[in-house]
């Protein structure tokens, strides 16, 4: 390391056209650049500057060994304005995992993005958790409790809930009066997989709250598979996705209990490190928290 050293004063010296000159460009003392030479030259077993009083000359050998130093000089600042850009602008590949019903939310949340022409985005989506270490991502998106891990998560808001159904469905089961009859009725979606039986505590706009037992007819591993459930009358569901709240808004879907809600879901992100993050990160982090922050409560998503 001492002789990379050495080879970057000596192209300094070359580049400044004095000892003073490339002394003061690096913060350095004269007699401090001198010896950096001597000691390069020593190394070397040869002269690289024929020295003067008035100027400094290259040997045969110092030209022959300058164009190396200064290319190694030159990638050396190459890699650190590289890095730089890295801390400072967004840009490389930013990759993203979410769970499926979150992709409408991320095109949102992150146009601005689409400014730094350096940034490429990669969605994974997919309702079951990713590893990620293992897929070399920079974010996670993740809804409900988190495990214990050693990954670094921050809250970035929630997102309301509301029970709803088919029309075909209530018109054939009946409609629900108070959460109590929801045991009556068939569950969507219960967790995990081969727990026939869900717990349920919910709480009205008056303040009161109620637990219910319901029993899972179907389940499925993605919010797709389960709005498609919903829709097709297969029993209650819960209001997750874009897909639902589109439903919602145009009758394929209805609320069930509209004055009684399950808790709101909190959304967190995920990163894998601790410490300073890349630009990417950082700018898609406050994105992010700042969309969550515009969003209405309970039919947020």
């Amino acid at each position: 390391m001492d002789q990379l050293k050495r080879m970057a004063v000596f192209a300094e010296v070359v580049a400044a056209g004095s000892l003073t000159a490339a002394a003061r460009r690096l913060g350095m003392t004269p007699s401090a650049v001198s010896q950096h030479l001597r000691q390069l030259e020593g190394a070397l077993g040869l002269a690289l500057l024929h020295r003067s009083t008035r100027k400094l000359t290259l040997t045969e050998a110092g030209a022959r060994y300058i164009e190396g130093c200064t290319a190694m000089v030159a990638a050396a600042r190459a890699a650190e304005q590289a890095l730089e850009r890295h801390r400072d602008e967004p840009e490389g590949e930013l990759r993203i995992a979410a769970p499926i019903g979150f992709g409408g939310l991320l095109a949102r949340a992150l146009a601005p993005l689409r400014r730094h022409p350096r940034l490429t985005l990669q969605l994974l989506l997919d309702d079951a958790l990713v590893d990620l270490i293992d897929a070399r991502v920079d974010i996670a998106l993740r809804a409900g409790s988190l495990p214990d891990s050693s990954l670094v998560a921050r809250r970035l808001g929630s997102m309301g809930t509301q029970m709803c159904a088919a029309p075909a469905y209530l018109a054939e089961r009946g409609w629900p009066g108070t959460p109590q009859d929801l045991a009556q009725h068939d569950w969507l979606g219960a967790r995990p997989f081969g727990t026939a039986t869900q717990s349920l505590v919910l709480h009205s706009d008056a303040g009161e709250t109620a637990t219910v037992q319901v029993n899972s007819r179907a389940q499925a591993s993605q919010v797709t598979a389960l709005h498609a459930l919903c829709v097709e009358g297969w029993g209650i569901g819960v209001v997750v996705s874009e897909d639902d709240r589109r439903a919602l808004a145009d009758g394929r879907l209805v609320p069930v209990l509209p004055g009684w809600q399950l808790p709101d879901l909190p959304v967190y992100a995920v990163t894998p490190r601790r410490g300073e993050q890349p630009a990417k990160v950082r700018h898609a982090l406050a994105l992010l928290a700042a969309h969550f922050d515009l969003l209405p409560g309970p039919a947020a998503g």
